[in-house]
């Protein structure tokens, strides 16, 4: 009977002990995903350099990058938005592969929610076709390479993947845009020179095409050839409009076809509104406006703004 209870005794202080060892991984496990999550949270800008290696500090691939910095939130801002949607395109045409499985599946998520504001805000619709139309063909090149293990994850995936472009670009082609409930002054009841003004700010000349079709005055406007050899002249250099000329049945030059024929061998001007910042002097890529631990003594001269193309460069090693 003693030994009995002796036995019953030490089981039972076995299983306190496996108890507090329990309770006590769970709460270290509990305090150290709250730290991550915070951290996580509070650190918006990486260290990035350029040649580096996993034996060295600093560290950083495109996926790590597209992970960390707050995607999600800049393409709700109007100033980034472009900025983000250039940035996928970019990645869609070349740079899949070099992502991990989770920023993959974080490219899709930041994709999905473009999407989603696109179709309720019902703005930059073309822009977002052209993303997913260019998404949808280098995916059906990977697939076809499945055997190579060009893509992270299983194939049934991705093909689940492709479905979903295809229902957002259906999604995209179903838009029926309404015309706002507004009966104050329209954009055809200003002035002329304030209309050929506003339209002298597009910077791309298919907006152009589309406003001309609205209406016969409008169409007259986007015509004018001083629109359009402005438009070259942003885009493209003196050098690359002479090796391109077209002339007219009247003599003159032609600059809305050449604007056209330009686009199609050199690569337009690109304008956003707010972009990611690289700081020279500690190596820190963060969006604009973001404090970073910069030991210069003027920081805000050691910036550097970065392209879509130069954030993409930054991780070819």
């Amino acid at each position: 009977s003693f030994c009995k209870k002796e036995d019953h005794n030490e089981e039972n202080l076995f299983n306190s002990l496996n108890y507090d060892v329990a309770a006590k991984k769970r709460k270290k496990d509990l305090l150290n995903n709250k730290a991550k999550i915070q951290y996580f949270h509070q650190e918006k800008w990486i260290y990035v350099h350029k040649g580096s290696t996993k034996e060295r500090h600093g560290y950083c691939t495109l996926g790590e990058a597209f992970n960390r910095l707050d995607f999600s939130s800049a393409i709700l801002d109007s100033r980034r938005f472009n900025y983000v949607v250039r940035l996928l395109e970019l990645i869609a045409k070349s740079q899949l592969t070099s992502l991990s499985g989770i920023a993959q599946k974080n490219y899709m998520n930041i994709l999905e929610k473009v999407v989603q504001k696109v179709l309720e805000d019902q703005q930059n619709i073309r822009l977002i076709r052209e993303l997913l139309q260019t998404l949808y063909t280098s995916l059906c090149t990977l697939v076809q390479r499945v055997g190579k293990s060009v893509l992270v994850g299983n194939i049934n995936m991705w093909v689940h993947r492709m479905e979903a472009i295809l229902h957002w670009q259906q999604q995209l082609n179903n838009i029926q845009i309404t015309r706002p409930a507004f009966k104050g002054t329209t954009f055809t009841d200003l002035p002329l020179c304030l209309q050929l003004n506003i339209m002298q700010r597009l910077s791309d000349g298919r907006d152009l095409v589309s406003l001309g079709q609205v209406a016969p005055d409008l169409q007259v406007l986007s015509e004018d050839r001083l629109l359009w050899k402005k438009l070259c002249q942003y885009h493209f250099t003196d050098r690359q409009i002479r090796k391109r000329l077209i002339l007219s049945d009247k003599g003159q030059l032609d600059w809305k076809k050449m604007y056209f024929k330009l686009i199609r061998c050199y690569p337009r001007k690109e304008q956003y509104g707010d972009t990611l910042q690289l700081c020279r002097h500690c190596h820190i890529l963060s969006w604009k406006g973001t404090d970073h631990p910069c030991t210069a003594n003027n920081p805000e001269t050691c910036s550097t703004s970065l392209s879509p193309q130069d954030f993409i460069n930054l991780f070819r090693f």
